[in-house]
């Protein structure tokens, strides 16, 4: 196959590079990598075994076919004006990777079908309520957003990205809906991320509301769909005086501390002084932290997906070999879930609740 330049802006934005850092490093012009880049000019096989030493990606993965990055313009993220544009392309070049990942995947198994509707004609309390009467939740707390997702034909793929200002991303892709979540932060405010994207994905398919109405939008309806206001009445939450009261009560919904206090304040259950008050204890005893924290949320679709391709002696250095990406890509990309050689492998095909095998009949 002819050498592919989609890919090296690929590679080097995974690694962080601008154009004159990665030029500097291969020992050429910025205005050579962009003609690379552009199509312009084809290199050399020496200079493609250049860029794998310097990027760390197969030479290989440079010829593959066209990947899909995904488009900024379609992707909602929270801190645009913190973000530099090298996290953000960073970020956007592993979403091309993920969904050449997923494609490996969905040509081997049967995944969930998508059941999401189009509920951008509701404000976002409501639709946080209609979505939950729908999918049968009822006013409990949901234990694992992330499995609910999966559950509901969402592909969930993790970030590794070294940067908390990169909280999630989410977006529709051939009538798919995909959701990339941060590993960096806390257990309970990825659990969050996962609400807020879920927000976008069924709010605003329509792509007419963007910026920061949208992301209010999401984070409204992210409140309301891991905290439902009855089972918060229920709790008693008119009665929280104490911080110690708060962090009890959030371990129900699984949220963190300062979400909890945000929603029964906006909801008017405390006095705007004692909202003040919890802010100023929380930055004061838990600024880099959480109390109590919960265990992070992974993919259950991955990990029987993993299970099932150990039981046939497939590893994730196998699929990053089939498909010319570094290890450590694939790794990042499906929560860690990964074989060691420390565990027998499972020698049934048969426990795959979620996903299943076009081959196993």
């Amino acid at each position: 196959m002819k050498f592919n330049p989609t890919r090296l802006s690929v590679a080097r934005q995974r690694r962080l590079l601008n154009k004159k850092g990665f030029a500097d490093l291969v020992g050429v012009s910025a205005h050579t990598v962009t003609r690379w880049e552009s199509g312009m000019t084809l290199p050399s096989d020496q200079t493609v075994q250049d860029f794998s030493n310097v990027l760390k990606f197969p030479v290989g993965f440079f010829f593959g076919s066209n990947l899909e990055v995904p488009e900024s313009g379609l992707v909602s993220f929270r801190s645009q004006k913190a973000m530099t544009a090298g996290i953000r392309d960073a970020a956007l070049a592993a979403g091309a990777i993920g969904f050449l990942i997923s494609d490996w995947v969905e040509k081997q198994f049967d995944l969930p079908d998508v059941d999401l509707r189009d509920l951008s004609l509701y404000e976002p309390e409501a639709a946080a309520v209609a979505l939950r009467q729908e999918w049968g939740l009822g006013e409990q707390p949901i234990k694992n957003m992330v499995h609910l997702l999966e559950s509901k034909g969402v592909r969930v793929l993790s970030l590794a990205e070294n940067s908390k200002r990169v909280n999630a991303f989410s977006l529709w892709r051939d009538d798919k809906p995909y959701v990339f979540l941060n590993t960096m932060k806390t257990a309970e405010n990825s659990r969050f991320d996962t609400a807020h994207e879920l927000g976008h994905l069924v709010l605003h398919q329509d792509g007419m509301t963007t910026g920061r109405k949208a992301e209010d939008e999401a984070n409204q309806f992210a409140s309301a769909f891991l905290m439902p206001k009855a089972d918060l009445l229920a709790q008693g939450v008119r009665n929280v005086y104490s911080l110690g009261q708060l962090i009890e009560l959030k371990k129900r919904w699984k949220v963190s501390v300062a979400a909890l206090n945000y929603r029964i304040h906006k909801l008017g259950f405390t006095s705007p002084w004692k909202y003040r008050d919890f802010c100023i204890q929380l930055s004061t005893l838990y600024r880099n932290s959480e109390p109590d924290g919960i265990e992070r949320e992974k993919s259950v679709v991955w990990q029987k997906v993993m299970t099932f391709l150990w039981s046939e002696k497939v590893t994730q250095f196998d699929i990053a070999k089939d498909l010319d990406l570094p290890e450590s890509e694939v790794n990042a990309l499906i929560f860690g879930i990964l074989y060691d050689g420390s565990r027998s492998r499972p020698q049934t095909r048969q426990a795959l609740s979620l996903v299943k095998s076009d081959a196993s009949g």
